[in-house]
C-alpha cells in the first residue's frame, strides 16, 4: 500500500492596519478561489496596531477553508515591520504577502502557485495596468522605481509590489537578514533566486481609505534609497569638486581681469546671491549624510522590528465539528 504524501502548506500573509470593514470581504474571496487549489493554506494575519475593530473581527474568523493565525502588535510599526512579523510566523512551504483591501485580487494566486510548481522559487504579481491609482501615485510610482534603479545595484522590478509568492528558502534568507529598518521590496529583490512575473490589472480599494498619504509615500521612497545605495553620498563628492574647479576659475578670472583692466567696483548682490548658494549646497549636503548617519545610529540600537503582543492561532473548521448537529437532526427526524 502506497503511502500518502502530506499535502504542500501555502501561508496568506495579510498586515491589517484599521481594515475591520474588509476583513469579512478579503477573507471570503480568500476562501472561495484556495478551496479550488489541493493545498493546505494558512492565514497569517497581522495586526499592526489597528485602533478600529480589526483585531475582535480578525479573531473571530471561523473558516472551513484554511486555519489562521492572528499575529497583534503592540502598537502600529509600519507595513514593513508587519510583513517582517508575518514571516516569523509563516510556516508554509510558500508565501504569499498581498494587501486587505483587495487591490491584489486573490484571484491571481492560483497562477503564482502554477508558476512555483514550474520550478520558480519567486513568482512576482506585475501591475499592468494601474488606471485605478490617483494621477499623483502613478507619476510618483514611475519616478521613484526609475530613480531607485538608477542609483542601486539592485534592481527594484518597476510596477511591483509586495504581491508575490516565495519559496520557504527565500523566506528563510530573509529572515536571517538582521537589519531592523527595512524597505521589503528591495529586501525581496536582493534576494534573487528564480524568479518570474505573472500580469494582472490592479483593482479599486473595496472599502475605507488608503493608508499610505504623499509624505509617508515619500519617506518610503527615502528609506529605499538610502537602504540600497550610497550614491548619494558620492554625488556630493563630485559636487565639491566641480564647485571648487568652478571658484579656482573664477578666481582666475578676477585676478586676470584686475591686471589688464583695473579694478570694478565689489558687487554685494553677487556676493550674496554666491553666499546664499554655497549656504543651500551645503546643508543639502549635510541632510543627506544626516539620513545615513540617522540609519546607522538606529541600526547600532538592535532594536527589533516589531514587538508582538500576543499570537493567536485559529484552527480550520472540519466535518467532525458538524456531527454532532448532524447527529442531533438525525433523531430528531427519527422521532
Amino acid at each position: 500500500m502506497e503511502r500518502m504524501t502530506a499535502r504542500r502548506r501555502i501561508s496568506l500573509l495579510i498586515p491589517f492596519f484599521n481594515e475591520a470593514e474588509n476583513v469579512a470581504g478579503t477573507v471570503a474571496r480568500l476562501e472561495t478561489v484556495v478551496a479550488q487549489l489541493d493545498y493546505e493554506f494558512e492565514l497569517i494575519a497581522v495586526n499592526d496596531g489597528s485602533r478600529d475593530g480589526t483585531l475582535a473581527t480578525l479573531e473571530g474568523i471561523r473558516s472551513n477553508v484554511f486555519s489562521t493565525v492572528v499575529v497583534d502588535l503592540s502598537r502600529n510599526f509600519g507595513k514593513e515591520a508587519a510583513l517582517t512579523a508575518g514571516l516569523e510566523h509563516a510556516c508554509g512551504d510558500a508565501v504569499i504577502p498581498l494587501d486587505a483591501d483587495l487591490q491584489d485580487p486573490p484571484e491571481i494566486i492560483p497562477r503564482l502557485v502554477e508558476q512555483w510548481e514550474q520550478g520558480y522559487e519567486v513568482v512576482l504579481a506585475r501591475r499592468i495596468d494601474r488606471s485605478s491609482d490617483s494621477y499623483l501615485k502613478r507619476t510618483s510610482a514611475r519616478f521613484f522605481y526609475k530613480a531607485i534603479n538608477s542609483l542601486s545595484d539592485v534592481a527594484i522590478p518597476d510596477n511591483v509590489g509586495d504581491f508575490r509568492l516565495m519559496d520557504r528558502m527565500v523566506v528563510d534568507v530573509l529572515r536571517q537578514l538582521p537589519e531592523s529598518r527595512r524597505f521589503m521590496k528591495g529586501l525581496f529583490a536582493w534576494a534573487g533566486f528564480r524568479t518570474t512575473s505573472v500580469d494582472y490589472v490592479r483593482s479599486t480599494r473595496a472599502a475605507g481609505q488608503t493608508k499610505f498619504n504623499g509624505w509617508r509615500l515619500w519617506n518610503l521612497a527615502l528609506e529605499g534609497v538610502t537602504s540600497f545605495s550610497t550614491l548619494p553620498l558620492r554625488v556630493w563628492t563630485y559636487v565639491g569638486f566641480l564647485i571648487a574647479l568652478g571658484s579656482l576659475l573664477y578666481g582666475a578670472f578676477i585676478v586676470l581681469r584686475t591686471l589688464f583692466i583695473g579694478i570694478d567696483v565689489p558687487g554685494y548682490a553677487s556676493l550674496l546671491a554666491a553666499v546664499l548658494f554655497l549656504g543651500g549646497i551645503q546643508l543639502i549636503g549635510l541632510g543627506i549624510v544626516g539620513e545615513y548617519l540617522g540609519r546607522t545610529y538606529m541600526e547600532a540600537k538592535r532594536r527589533p522590528s516589531f514587538v508582538v503582543r500576543s499570537i493567536k492561532k485559529i484552527q480550520r473548521r472540519t466535518l467532525q465539528q458538524f456531527e454532532p448537529v448532524l447527529s442531533n437532526a438525525q433523531v430528531l427526524d427519527e422521532h
